[in-house]
């Protein structure tokens, strides 16, 4: 899953001499946090509703005031935005994507192509979007968590089980832990399960692996088994 997937696009972007005012009705009217700010063409820095806050002489500042706008009508864009901006090319991931922005502590970065040149905005939102696509919690279907020994053709051997009872794979996720490098856990969302067979499903699943959990969003029914530390924060 790669960025300019995932990204907005045409990005809304301001210049650098524009009015600040004009990078407020901006945010405002596409209900956004971040601009990409263009001097010639090119990216030259970025400007948030929090560099204008901060900007402002009040710690609650709102876009919408009007005697705040009154007074940074005057103020360009340049005098406020970030020099530096963190940008993210358009052929890397949406986990390098996700990674940069937690890192940074950002909401959204400008996309750049090969030549630098900027070509969407990817933000949280977008992520989250990719996440849930990613998940298939749209197919619904039953999410098994597993706890399976690291060895080639355990993920094989439940998805085996599955389609023989009847079920069809929607997405498989995976997470290790650095201190239990032998185990790792694993999260296959299963549909096309009818109801004998998904009781008869997760006593076969049992027989090879540990069953943590049995969440059945058709059903909104939830089996939890075991609350493992193994749930990784640093997977």
């Amino acid at each position: 899953m790669l960025v300019r997937n995932w990204m907005c696009r045409p990005p809304v972007t301001v210049k650098a001499d524009a009015p600040l005012q004009e990078a407020v009705s901006l945010l405002t009217k596409h209900n956004i946090h971040m601009l990409p700010v263009l001097d010639n063409g090119q990216l030259t820095g970025v400007i948030t509703d929090l560099d204008i806050k901060r900007a402002s002489t009040s710690d609650v500042f709102s876009l919408e005031d009007p005697e705040i706008a009154k007074s940074i009508s005057r103020i360009k864009v340049s005098a406020i935005m970030n020099k530096k901006p963190v940008t993210i090319a358009e052929d890397h991931t949406i986990e390098e994507a996700a990674v940069l922005l937690f890192v940074h502590n950002i909401s959204g970065a400008p996309v750049v192509n090969q030549a630098g040149k900027i070509v969407g905005v990817i933000t949280k939102n977008d992520i989250f979007r990719a996440v849930i696509a990613l998940t298939g919690i749209k197919k619904k279907g039953i999410q098994f968590g597993l706890r399976l020994k690291d060895r080639p053709g355990a993920i094989k051997e439940i998805t085996d089980l599955i389609r023989e009872h009847g079920g069809r794979i929607a997405n498989i996720l995976s997470t290790t832990k650095a201190d239990e490098e032998d185990y790792f856990n694993v999260y296959i969302r299963a549909y096309g399960l009818n109801l004998p067979n998904r009781d008869r499903l997760k006593a076969a699943i049992r027989d090879k692996a540990e069953l943590l959990y049995a969440v059945d969003h058709e059903k909104n029914i939830r089996e939890i088994y075991q609350q493992r530390t193994s749930e990784n924060k640093d997977s």
